[in-house]
C-alpha cells in the first residue's frame, strides 16, 4: 500500500465520523423550541390565550397556609378571571385584564394565599386552573424555606 493511502484513511474516517454525528443531531427534536418551565414550577396552559406560568407554592408545612408564586397570562383582547382551586383551601381568584400578565407572590405582584396546604413540603398539591369557560388539572408543587430563594417568602 503506497503511503498517501495510509494517511489519507484517517482522513476519511474522521470525515465519515463528522458526517454521521451531523446526521445524527438534525434528527433530533430542538427543545428549546418547545414551551417548557426551567424552573420549580408548573406551567399550565389552558388554551392560546390562558395559561398559568411557573406555579408554586411555598409553606412551612403540611396544614399551615402557603403562599402561590408564578404567573397568570391572559393573552386575549377580554378581561379575565382565573380560579385557582386546590383540594383543602378555599379557591383563590385573580382578574387579569386584556393582554396582561399578572405575577403572584412578587413586590409588584398580587399576595395570594392559601389557608391551608393538605401536603408536605416537596410534595404536589392538586389544582384546577380555570379561566372563562377552561380549565385543566395540574400537580402543583409545595416548596418550604430550605432553599435560601424561598426563606423570605413563607407565611
Amino acid at each position: 500500500m503506497s503511503r498517501s493511502a495510509r494517511s489519507a484513511r484517517p482522513g476519511v474516517v474522521a470525515a465519515s465520523v463528522a458526517a454521521g454525528a451531523l446526521l445524527l443531531t438534525a434528527c433530533a427534536p430542538i427543545i428549546t423550541t418547545e414551551p417548557y418551565s426551567p424552573s420549580d414550577g408548573t406551567r399550565v396552559d389552558l388554551d392560546a390565550r390562558h395559561r398559568g406560568l411557573n406555579l408554586m407554592v411555598v409553606s412551612e408545612g403540611e396544614g399551615e397556609p402557603g403562599n402561590v408564586f408564578g404567573a397568570l397570562t391572559n393573552s386575549s383582547s377580554e378581561p379575565v378571571t382565573f380560579r385557582l382551586e386546590v383540594d383543602g383551601a378555599a379557591p383563590l381568584t385573580v382578574p387579569v385584564e386584556p393582554r396582561q400578565t399578572v405575577t403572584l407572590g412578587t413586590e409588584d405582584g398580587i399576595v395570594a394565599t392559601l389557608d391551608a396546604v393538605d401536603t408536605i413540603p416537596g410534595g404536589y398539591l392538586q389544582a384546577t386552573l380555570s379561566a372563562g369557560d377552561v380549565s385543566e388539572d395540574f400537580a402543583l408543587p409545595v416548596l418550604d424555606g430550605t432553599l435560601p430563594e424561598y426563606a423570605d417568602h413563607l407565611p
